[in-house]
Formats: C-alpha cells, sequence, structure tokens
C-alpha cells in the first residue's frame, strides 16, 4: 500500500540545560541555537516506534505496534509503504539478504517484504502468553537485542517485573541478560562499544552496562541520568558522535541531549505531540533527528489539541550538520550493523579517518563471524 502526504513545518526553540560542565554549555550552544520540525509522516500511527534510516534505499523504517504494521517511508517521494504484522510489532530492522528481522508478538521472524510474507525463526518469553516484543536493535557485531514486556492495560500500565533482555544470535541461540524488567525500550552502543545504554521505561532512569562485543556479555549496571519531573518516561534513544544520549520522552512531549558521562541534559528539544516515542538520524548527510510518536491513550480532548499525534517528525538543525553513517548490514538470520554514528564539529581529516575505520571494522565482523 502506498500514499503521500504533505509535510507541515515548525520552528520550535531548543532550551539549553544549565550545568557546571563548562565545555558541555559551551558545546551545546554551539550546535544548536534553534531548530525546524517538520511532520513528514502524518498518519496518526496508535503507536508509531523504532525508527532506522535505510541507507541504501534512502528511506525511514518504523513500526506502529498496536496498529500491527510495519512502515516504509521515502523523502524524495513522500510515499508510505506499509505492511502488516498480525500481532504487535515492536521493532524492524534491515537484513543484508534483503528484507527485514523484526519482532512480532514474541516471536523473532524474518520478513521478506516484496511477497509481505513472514517466517518465524525463534520465539522468547514461551512461559509468558501476555508478554510481547517492545524495542529491538543490533549491536556492532551482528547480534540482535530485544526486550519484552507485559501487554499493557492502558499505556504505560502493565503487569510489572513481567520483561526480560534478550540477544539473539546469527545462528538463532537466544541469551537472556535481564529479568524482572517492567518496560524494556531503548538500546545503544557509546562509540568504542564497551558500553551498551539501555532503559527500562518505569525506571524512569538511562543506564549503562558494560558490555563486551566478543561475547555479548553485560556487567557493572549503573544510572547515567535520571528523569526529571515533567520530562516524561524515557522510551526509545540512539547516540550521536560525540557519544551523547539523545532520548525520546514519552508524555513529555520532548526529545532530550544528554551526556551520559557526566549526568547532565545538554539540550531539550520540544515537539507539538506529548507522546514521542523513539528517535534516529538519517537523510542524505545524516544530519536528520526522526522522531516517532503515538497516538494510542489520548483522549478526544487531548487529539484536538494534537492533531498530529502518532505522526513522524523530522528536526533539522539550523546551526550545523551532523554526519551519522548507519551502515545496517544484515546477513544470514540477523543483522551486522555500525550503529548510528554522528559528526559533531570534527576535522575533515577525522571524519574521513573515522569512516574508513568504520568500514574496516565492519568487513572484520563480517568475515570473522559469517564466512
Amino acid at each position: 500500500m502506498q500514499s503521500k502526504m504533505a509535510p507541515r513545518w515548525y520552528v520550535i526553540e531548543v532550551s539549553t540545560a544549565e550545568t557546571t560542565n563548562q565545555e558541555a554549555t559551551e558545546q551545546s550552544q554551539v550546535m544548536m541555537s534553534s531548530v525546524k520540525v517538520e511532520c513528514v509522516v502524518k498518519m496518526n500511527t496508535l503507536i508509531g516506534e523504532g525508527p532506522v534510516w535505510e541507507e541504501s534505499d534512502q528511506m525511514l523504517l518504523f513500526v506502529d505496534i498496536a496498529g500491527q504494521k510495519i512502515h516504509r517511508w521515502s523523502p524524495a517521494t513522500n510515499q508510505i509503504q506499509s505492511m502488516e504484522t498480525g500481532d504487535t510489532v515492536g521493532f524492524a530492522v534491515p537484513r543484508r539478504s534483503g528484507g527485514y528481522v523484526a519482532g512480532v508478538g514474541r516471536s523473532i521472524v524474518a520478513v521478506d517484504w516484496s511477497a509481505q510474507m513472514m517466517t518465524s525463526l525463534v520465539d522468547v518469553d514461551e512461559n509468558k502468553p501476555n508478554n510481547r516484543l517492545n524495542d529491538g536493535k543490533a549491536d556492532p557485531m551482528g547480534r540482535l537485542l530485544a526486550g519484552t514486556m507485559g501487554k499493557e492495560k492502558r499505556p504505560t500500565q502493565v503487569e510489572k517485573k513481567q520483561g526480560s533482555l534478550y540477544s539473539v544470535n546469527s545462528d538463532l541461540s537466544v541469551t537472556k541478560h535481564l529479568s524482572q524488567v517492567d518496560i524494556s525500550n531503548g538500546l545503544d552502543w557509546s562509540l568504542d562499544q564497551k558500553t551498551i545504554f539501555y532503559i527500562d521505561s518505569l525506571a524512569l532512569t538511562v543506564d549503562a552496562f558494560d558490555y563486551d562485543p566478543s561475547t555479548g556479555h553485560l556487567g557493572n549496571r549503573r544510572v547515567v541520568y535520571r528523569m526529571e519531573e515533567g520530562e516524561g518516561f524515557p522510551d526509545g534513544m540512539t547516540v550521536d558522535a560525540n557519544g551523547h544520549l539523545w532520548v525520546a520522552c514519552y508524555n513529555g512531549g520532548q526529545v532530550i541531549n544528554i551526556d551520559p558521562a557526566t549526568g547532565t541534559r545538554l539540550q531539550t528539544v520540544t515537539l507539538p505531540v506529548m507522546k514521542t516515542t523513539s528517535c534516529c538520524f538519517g537523510g542524505p548527510d545524516y544530519s536528520d533527528l526522526y522522531v516517532t510518536s503515538a497516538s494510542l491513550g489520548l483522549a478526544q480532548p487531548e487529539i484536538s489539541h494534537q492533531p498530529l499525534a502518532g505522526s513522524t517528525f523530522r528536526v533539522s538543525t539550523s546551526a550545523h550538520a551532523h554526519l551519522f553513517v548507519d551502515l545496517l548490514m544484515v546477513t544470514g538470520s540477523i543483522c551486522l550493523c555500525s550503529g548510528e554514528r554522528a559528526r559533531s564539529q570534527r576535522s575533515t581529516i577525522t571524519l574521513i579517518f573515522w569512516i574508513i575505520f568504520s568500514w574496516q571494522r565492519l568487513d572484520s565482523a563480517l568475515i570473522s563471524k559469517f564466512p
């Protein structure tokens, strides 16, 4: 199915948080003074989530969890392609061999987009039929990490401690890393791949673990940021080339930029919807931040005040571009991904070296893990 929609534009001021870290303050002031927020996909999804930029096709991939659909949007044609999944779909990531790997219900599935078909690969939480997969992402070595949660009675209202965090290898072996999770949500890795950032939404924190990319082992959990009053629930997130986190704030109507090294909020980007759900960088030069949102659970008066709830937005900076290299390489059943990495105030020489290093690291991983 394909459809077109007319974009809407907004100019939103970005606030810079006060911090005792002078360098962080100066950097954030240089990075942005204002941004332009454009509604690029106006379709009122129930729970828009999991945006991923597809470099090969220059398209934005995202899901509607409760709407049970995977969507692809083309900025070039302004067209939407959609596929029904028949059950809740928490995430979808591209495969190197074509199609996608998605979390549908409690199953990791292979998606053949051209045939509009799915093939089950492996199930999780088999003893918890009321659970579902939520956010998922590939680590730099190609493992798929995905979390579960109890099905919601109402948004953010779930049976607590029912979820887990799993990793799935290319041979479909499954490892459970965490249990007693409320709402397993945002994931991403530090630039050196030695730290994984993780969100359990109801804990109202962004956590970090030591991460061994060769084994996928997690350890030494700690809090890097505690949500402040009025910020909402931490949901999906992404990492930029400064190693800073961009966290979508559900019921907060904003995306916050966090320095995990200091635990400080550097910036806040406000959007015209309250239920912001996740974000990723994309576009030809990776200068755009795409933000998904939800409409499920809004009362009619709220909907009338937020007519764009459930839409997807593009946040463009007016100060300077950030270059994100998101190299999604998937082989076999599970994807191999370098992650999203932004350039901010890097020299051209440093940037070129960094891109070459990223490609070499990907090639080495591909050769070693998938002969």
